[in-house]
């Protein structure tokens, strides 16, 4: 059997204003934590009908914004404008330089999570893309209650230059949940819902653990409780973000 993970540390989440009147909670980059290899930066965002994110610019990196309420719309300028309605899925590869802006894509509150991915240096002038995939096609698994929806890894037609797996877990009040991390991943687990435990570490609602080296990880809920599971393959090569831009 292997060796269960063990917990680097446990951040809170910083609220703060972004963009046009959007609000987030930013799990990191913050005064808590910086970066957690490949991952340059999430985002837990609420943005209502009358605020957004205007048209701006990115590059060297890959974002995969996560809808968990209402629908949010991606317009750039390679053509695309597209909207991904809850559940769905919308991932950028900045590259050398990509335009865009992200709306409301209804009258109700746009609620999701934004994660940018960083990408190698053999990879920071890549071409710009983009990738819209509705609810329908993310794969999910419900066993006696236990919900699990595979954002990217395993069957999701996300495509990213980066190994990652990214799971939204649903989880009843005393069960526990586990994944085999591989050796080497580093990643985090963000709770969206309710409080669970890993090993001895409690979090709740808009907390975060970290950890540096893979293995299993095992999750109980100690009540009703949704997180994210995010885990990738670093590149071991320096992150530096600037604006907007990851160089």
């Amino acid at each position: 059997m292997r060796d269960m993970i063990e917990v680097k540390r446990v951040v809170e989440a910083v609220e703060m204003a972004e963009g046009a009147g959007a609000r987030v909670r930013r799990v990191f980059p913050n005064q808590h934590l910086r970066h957690v290899d490949p991952f340059v930066l999430m985002d837990e965002f609420t943005v209502e009908p009358s605020a957004g994110f205007p048209e701006h610019p990115h590059g060297g990196f890959e974002a995969v914004t996560y809808m968990l309420d209402g629908a949010f719309r991606h317009r750039d300028d390679l053509g695309n404008d597209q909207i991904v309605s809850a559940g769905g899925v919308q991932r950028f590869t900045a590259g050398q330089r990509i335009v865009h802006a992200e709306l409301p894509g209804s009258g109700d509150t746009s609620h999701g999570l934004q994660l940018w991915v960083n990408l190698p240096r053999t990879l920071k002038k890549v071409e710009p893309a983009y990738q819209p995939v509705p609810a329908s096609q993310i794969p999910e698994a419900d066993e006696d209650g236990v919900r699990v929806r595979t954002v990217v890894g395993a069957g999701s037609p996300v495509e990213l230059h980066t190994t990652v797996r990214y799971l939204d877990v649903v989880l009843p009040s005393g069960r526990s949940f586990e994944e085999c991390i591989p050796s080497g991943w580093r990643g985090l687990v963000y709770v969206l819902e309710g409080e669970i435990a890993l090993g001895a570490r409690t979090l709740q609602r808009g907390q975060a653990a970290t950890f540096e080296e893979g293995g299993r990880l095992e999750v109980t809920a100690g009540c009703d409780a949704r997180f994210a599971l995010i885990a990738g393959e670093p590149h071991g090569e320096p992150i530096r973000l600037r604006g907007s831009f990851v160089r």
